[in-house]
């Protein structure tokens, strides 16, 4: 009767999720670039720890990001992983491409059958994170800001994206240099979900594809150890008619923080001073984006609004 029963429950959720997983891709859609060109650092890693060699003492985190990376251990799965919890915010594409993360997740467990741990004196399965949480900040400020894209430029020219100790330095050096100039902030939008760990890196990969894509060109580069500079002649100060600057920091953490959202200033500054304060052994992946970069460049309110559709006025 068990086996009949949980044979019944997985015929149901595929019935459901396939459905949904099918109708989320169909309404996400990569939005169309606007009229700024922009800058891009950061890096990450999602790479499982290695498999012990010998039968004793655990294992040792080798490589970049602490060892985190890919493969999800079997034994099944879970409901809690049904609907994501979002610490904040959720709306618009991040929560499909969050929900599709999970959804996706959960079908593969129903036709797969879930998994079973390994038995008969296997070599035990290294730990791996059971979730991973994806947070999202969008800091809209007047163009006036404009030591912010001097701060930027010099971080993507001295920070060191090939390391996790790097990757930290630059967070922290990015969330102080929004937390420098609050007077400038107008818009700002915070989102969170968490996402099984198997899925965290294609999560990840989406996201940061649909941030970048609202952009023409990435003038100054940073990402994993490579630099990409263009010409001095097409990176410098904005338009004088631009209007706004606007800054995407994308995490990928196993850290549970508590963060405050955006609704207010003082919740935004809270956000970022948390989300700077995250540890090395606990950032997997990071992605600082910000538009415009380029001469001539110009970033209105109406092109703001229509490509960050999510923010909010401050």
């Amino acid at each position: 009767m068990a086996v009949r029963n949980q044979s019944w429950t997985r015929r149901l959720l595929a019935a459901v999720l396939v459905p949904l997983v099918v109708f989320s891709l169909g309404l996400i859609t990569p939005e169309p670039a606007d009229a700024a060109r922009g800058g891009r650092m950061g890096g990450g890693s999602f790479r499982a720890p290695s498999m012990p060699r010998s039968g004793g003492g655990g294992y040792r985190r080798g490589g970049y990001g602490g060892g985190y990376g890919g493969g999800y251990r079997g034994g099944g799965f879970g409901f809690p992983f049904i609907i994501p919890i979002f610490g904040f915010g959720g709306g618009g594409l991040f929560g499909l491409l969050i929900l599709m993360a999970v959804a996706g997740v959960l079908v593969n467990a129903v036709r797969g059958g879930g998994g079973a741990p390994s038995i008969g004196g296997g070599s035990p399965m290294p730990a791996v994170p059971s979730k991973v949480n994806m947070i999202q900040v969008q800091v809209g400020m007047l163009a006036s800001a404009k030591s912010l894209q001097e701060d930027l430029r010099r971080l993507a020219a001295s920070s060191d994206t090939s390391s996790s100790s790097g990757l930290q330095r630059l967070l922290q050096e990015s969330t102080l240099a929004l937390l420098r100039q609050p007077e400038l902030w107008v818009y700002a939008n915070a989102e969170s979900g968490s996402v099984p760990f198997s899925s965290a890196e294609s999560t990840f990969n989406r996201l940061s594809m649909n941030e970048r894509s609202k952009l023409d060109a990435e003038l100054t580069s940073n990402v994993g150890g490579q630099s990409i500079n263009s010409s001095s002649a097409n990176v410098g100060e904005a338009d004088a008619t631009n209007e706004f600057i606007v800054v995407t920091l994308l995490v990928a953490s196993t850290a549970a923080a508590s963060l405050k959202g955006a609704s207010t200033g003082e919740d935004l500054r809270q956000t970022l001073r948390i989300l700077g304060s995250t540890a090395s052994s606990e950032l997997m992946a990071l992605e600082v984006i910000w538009q415009p970069e380029g001469r001539g460049d110009v970033l209105s309110s109406e092109e703001l609004l229509t490509a960050y559709p999510n923010l909010q006025h401050l």
